[in-house]
């Protein structure tokens, strides 16, 4: 079958309520789709109003009072309102015949059992969305909400992307709607989900999201990213003199107890410092390169000049978040370097491997924050670009 796109939308009311790594977690874990872009989006009035009149077009086809409903829901939850736009969060999944899993996995919008207790949480929408009747009249609604937003047939998800594309071109990625009382104290930080946690369907990136939500700290953009080798160069860059500070006497004196031992006589302390300044330095200059290899999938010695700046073979999702001292309080959450030393509940004593494949990385200060988000080109999102590829694709398939 052919490889189709299709999309979710976390309702500003999901997003508000940090619901967000619940849904991403099912999501991911209960599909063989691949998520390939996401953003956070403020929308406009008139957006709104072309959505909530495309989603009715096609309610008008199928017949269905859903439409309806949704596009009202639109229009009274996602436009702005008291001089402020509102945030929600656009996912965009390819694969084989993507509108019928996604919608299995969101769910009906209402059960046909209204009673709560004929609701298993099977579904996203069984879980965080809300179908309310008055008790004593079950044909009047009394509240509403869909937690998640997706095109049930193709016509309508194509429909749509020609709405985002038509739209957003101009929309930063990261999102600025938000007044503080003393802005002064207000901090972003960039998260980056390493490819580890991408190996295969999981709820993996999902569970770390929701636990960074304890924060209490607001998700203003997120991207999927690969990075390039040159990317990743410049990313870590830094890292490779610490390291070979801290590895290289440690790869010394591990190699003098097995020289020693193996052939039965000491090794001088000077040496155990040749030992460190050649051999050492260069498995520390290794472990640096599995570290570029690790994030990009490429190593500088088998990738020709040409391909440095290409997109590398894996995947991260990066993840901006926005508050009150937002560094400290995202890196609390992840905890150190080392898994093995990171205090329990922490991100990465919960899923990281080693120093290496710790699942996550978190701005450590400000300056970091301001480099690492200019390496990364935080400003820029590849998904409208890359539904405007596909809608070409299918005005002219090859």
């Amino acid at each position: 079958m052919q490889q189709a796109m299709s999309y979710v939308i976390l309702t500003p009311y999901s997003v508000e309520k940090s619901r967000t790594g619940g849904v991403v977690s099912r999501l991911l874990s209960q599909t063989d789709l691949e998520l390939v872009a996401a953003q956070v989006i403020t929308p406009d009035e008139e957006f709104v109003k072309e959505y909530a009149a495309s989603i009715r077009s096609q309610d008008a086809k199928n017949l269905s009072i859903a439409g309806e409903l949704l596009a009202r829901y639109i229009e009274r939850n996602m436009a702005p309102s008291g001089g402020r736009a509102h945030r929600f969060m656009l996912l965009i999944f390819k694969g084989e015949d993507p509108y019928r899993k996604l919608s299995n996995i969101c769910g009906v919008l209402f059960p046909k059992e209204k009673n709560t207790e004929h609701i298993y949480g099977e579904t996203i929408r069984d879980t965080y969305a809300d179908y309310i009747l008055d008790p004593e009249d079950h044909e009047k609604m009394i509240y509403f909400e869909p937690a998640v937003l997706t095109p049930r047939i193709p016509e309508l998800a194509i429909d749509n992307f020609k709405i985002f594309v038509k739209h957003f071109k101009k929309h930063m990625n990261i999102v600025s709607n938000m007044t503080y009382p003393d802005p002064t104290k207000i901090e972003r930080t960039l998260v980056i989900l390493k490819p580890d946690n991408w190996n295969y369907a999981s709820s993996r990136p999902g569970t770390i999201i929701d636990m960074f939500s304890r924060t209490g700290l607001r998700i203003v953009g997120t991207k999927v990213f690969r990075f390039s080798l040159n990317q990743a160069l410049a990313f870590y860059g830094p890292v490779e003199n610490s390291l070979k500070e801290k590895l290289a006497p440690i790869f010394a004196m591990k190699a003098k107890e097995i020289l020693e031992r193996e052939f039965s006589f000491s090794i001088s302390n000077e040496s155990e410092k040749c030992l460190a300044d050649n051999l050492g330095k260069e498995y520390a200059k290794d472990e640096f390169l599995k570290i570029v290899e690790f994030m990009c999938g490429r190593r500088p010695a088998t990738c020709p000049p040409e391909e440095a700046d290409q997109e590398g073979d894996v995947k991260c999702m990066i993840i901006v978040y926005e508050g009150e001292s937002a560094i400290d309080r995202i890196r609390e959450v992840l905890g150190p370097t080392d898994p093995l030393k990171a205090p329990s509940g922490t991100v990465r004593r919960d899923f990281g491997s080693n120093v290496m494949v710790n699942t996550a990385h978190a701005s450590d200060s400000a300056e970091s924050y301001a480099k690492e988000k200019k390496i990364v080109k935080l400003d820029e999102n590849s998904l409208l670009p890359m539904v405007e590829k596909y809608l070409e694709e299918l005005d002219n398939p090859s």
